[in-house]
């Protein structure tokens, strides 16, 4: 036990692992109220399960690179910790189920031996950032975006200004105008575009799917590769002081903008610049130029002998590369999910005869990118002994499922068994849709869209449906959304509720008559034409509730009658803060500023300082029951109710005070002195604080 805290090289990390053993601790002796512990984990990637008593833990990997160690350390990690099976998220990340949570230091730390971080894979923060896994590949790729990606990814990870936000963050890099990454639904966008010789972004701001979705609006039509980082702190910074923090479902930055308006937004914004820890941000592409490397060994000669099996594989599943000699090799997989066993033999196959890299994808498979066309045929059979080599990925027949109630807390209807029928139907019954790139199946067990049901051409969300005394599982089928590229997409239409044993039918339904109505049209055209009202009446028949069976009442995937059980969320939501608990947090926040000043990271030291104004700010107001919303508004409240009545006299306002940070460029000299204002602030409070508890006695 504790192995970790000499196992670990980079004392940065080995702070983290040791950091999150301490919580653990403090949690399972009371000292730590559980709402908050639940914030805390969630940013170390630790989040809770359907399953009482058990931890489901997101490996973050940007933009779903992966080389074969860490493929093998995870796959090890798996096997010790959890049950070998290893899920692919629509983030590209790797997510393990039934964890002990005194256990996940240990694991942490040996993930990192391999350089594979948990660090804001879940939580408040900036999620897994996102990227065409084709970047790097893709035949009409500007520039690479993956470098600029990792360059995101290095700053943003551990920065002070993105670690207690409102709500969750994301960020995705398309390869190409196609926009694979899909930049409209997310906070920031980025799309390649090279103006004048010079390389930049199209950028994308305050897009995002839930309840609720938003079309991302235009932040920028071209911003050089050097300013993508500044820009992004600005929108952090502004996003993390003014962004809701009381209503969980208005709190992602798409409402703040709603609110407030883009121009006033990109104001505030821009009223940042002087405090912006850099100005400019060169990033460095050195390692992702380099020339793809030789195999460590020579790929044996194989004679297939199912050659039309082999061809119909070749058609679905292998992409041409940009790199002339070299192919990337899709891999289906069905749920995002796969095994420590297969992923083992995987890792090996790269390692030895590929470039050691592969790619998790946006749409939960696995693509394994540089591999020499003559080695084509040999990958072909080693990855058919892995029952690797199911045609159809990309493609309609490549369903996108979320958990759903296999684990998850908010699934209401299972989502991934009826991706599984869906996809048996579609592959007995549709085989021509093995290689439709246009029309995308996905789906959701509940509102939140983590299976982005929403933004499909065809979507299915799952619901509940009442009749008479009895509840069954049922389906909400959504249809027009989709891709447009270039920062362009659309949502789908809630269309019609249906009971999710008919699910398979309605599929059948809208697939006879888009190939019997559609005559040449795209599926998106065809559905424009027909118009809403035409699917509902189309679909009505199987809402009929007067018919229903005793199957209709067992989910699918389930052998038990339906019960709808929907516990409590953990999608980083806002929570209760004990009074004592923020005013450790502050005091923690003081001591990072420190900890940052003496390695003279002038920046991280002021905002780690701003973050011990915030939270002593708001213990004090949650002593009072005074309701808070957000930073700003903590801040001028904190005037209101302390300052202004003399309750805590301060030489200036809080507001004064605090907004020095957005007046000062990052120095050593204001970092100083803001740190002493910082903890100047926190002893009056604590002193405050002291006196009301003894006055309450």
């Amino acid at each position: 036990m504790h192995s970790f805290r000499t196992e670990i090289e980079d004392p940065i990390v080995q702070k983290d692992i040791i950091d999150l053993e301490r919580k653990i601790a403090l949690f399972r002796d009371g000292k730590i109220d559980d709402e908050r512990f639940r914030s805390l984990r969630l940013a170390r990637g630790v989040y809770g399960q359907r399953q009482e008593g058990v931890q489901m833990i997101r490996i973050k990997l940007p933009f779903g690179k992966v080389s074969s160690e860490q493929l093998l350390r995870i796959a090890k990690v798996s096997d010790e910790y959890s049950t070998g099976r290893l899920h692919i998220t629509t983030r590209q990340d790797i997510q393990i189920h039934y964890v002990s949570l005194d256990r996940t230091p240990q694991l942490w730390a040996e993930l990192e031996k391999d350089d594979v971080t948990l660090r804001e894979a879940c939580g408040n923060t900036v999620r897994n950032i996102t990227a065409s896994e084709t970047a790097g590949i893709d035949v009409v790729e500007p520039f690479d975006v993956s470098p600029y990606a990792y360059a995101m990814f290095q700053f943003l990870l551990r920065n002070p200004v993105c670690q207690e936000m409102g709500r969750k963050f994301k960020i995705s890099f398309s390869s190409s105008d196609k926009d694979t990454a899909l930049s409209y639904m997310h906070d920031l966008g980025f799309i390649p575009k090279i103006v004048n010789g010079e390389r930049g972004f199209k950028v994308m701001l305050g897009g995002g799917l839930g309840s609720q979705p938003a079309h991302a609006e235009l932040l920028s039509e071209f911003i050089p590769v050097n300013q993508i980082i500044p820009t992004t702190e600005g929108v952090l910074r502004i996003f993390d002081r003014f962004g809701e923090r009381a209503k969980r479902l208005k709190a992602r930055m798409k409402f703040l903008i709603k609110d407030i308006g883009r121009e006033e937004f990109l104001q505030l914004v821009d009223e940042e610049k002087l405090a912006l820890s850099n100005q400019v941000v060169e990033i460095d592409t050195t390692d992702f130029d380099a020339p793809i490397p030789e195999p460590i060994l020579a790929a044996p000669k194989v004679i297939i002998e199912d050659r039309v099996a082999f061809e119909k594989w070749k058609k679905t599943n292998v992409i041409w590369q940009k790199q002339a000699g070299y192919v990337a090799i899709g891999i289906k997989v069905l749920l995002g999910d796969f095994y420590t066993d297969k992923a083992r033999l995987l890792a090996e196959l790269i390692k030895n005869y590929g470039a050691n890299e592969l790619r998790f994808t946006l749409r939960q498979d696995i693509l394994i990118r540089n591999v020499k066309e003559e080695n084509l045929e040999f990958f072909y059979q080693e990855l058919a002994k892995l029952d690797y080599v199911a045609i159809g990925y990309d493609s309609t027949a490549d369903i996108t499922a979320c958990p759903g109630t296999d684990t998850c807390n908010l699934g209401i209807a299972s989502s991934t068994g009826i991706a599984v029928e869906l996809e048996r139907v579609l592959e007995t019954e549709y085989p021509q849709y093995s290689n439709n790139k246009e029309i995308t199946i996905k789906i959701s067990g509940c509102m939140n869209a983590c299976g982005q049901h929403n933004m499909a051409e065809i979507g299915f969300q799952g619901m509940s449906i009442n009749s008479g005394k009895l509840v069954a599982p049922a389906l909400q089928v959504l249809l027009g959304g989709g891709n447009l590229g270039n920062g362009n997409g659309r949502f789908s239409d809630k269309v019609i509720k249906i009971p999710s044993r008919r699910g398979p039918d309605a599929l059948r339904f809208i697939l006879n008559d888009f190939e019997a109505n559609a005559n040449g049209l795209s599926f998106l055209n065809y559905y424009d034409a027909k118009g809403e009202k035409y699917f509902y009446e189309l679909l009505k028949p199987l809402a009929d509730l007067t018919n229903l069976n005793e199957a209709d009442f067992i989910d699918w995937g389930n052998a038990d009658n339906y019960i709808k059980a929907v516990g409590v969320g953990e999608c980083a939501g806002v929570v209760i803060d004990l009074v004592a608990t923020l005013l450790l947090e502050a005091k923690d926040k003081l001591t990072f500023a420190e900890e940052a000043f003496a390695e003279e990271k002038w920046s991280d030291a002021i905002y780690h300082s701003y973050a011990g104004f915030v939270n002593g700010a708001k213990a004090l107001l949650l002593s009072e029951n005074q309701k808070t919303n957000h930073q700003a508004g903590i801040i001028d409240l904190f005037d209101t109710v302390f300052v202004e009545t003399n309750k805590i006299p301060l030489q200036s306002t809080l507001k004064d005070l605090v907004f020095q940070i957005k007046q000062n460029e990052p120095s050593e000299e204001f970092a100083k002195k803001y740190i002493q204002e910082a903890i100047a602030f926190f002893d009056t409070i604590e002193l405050y604080r002291a006196k009301d508890l003894k006055d309450e006695k």
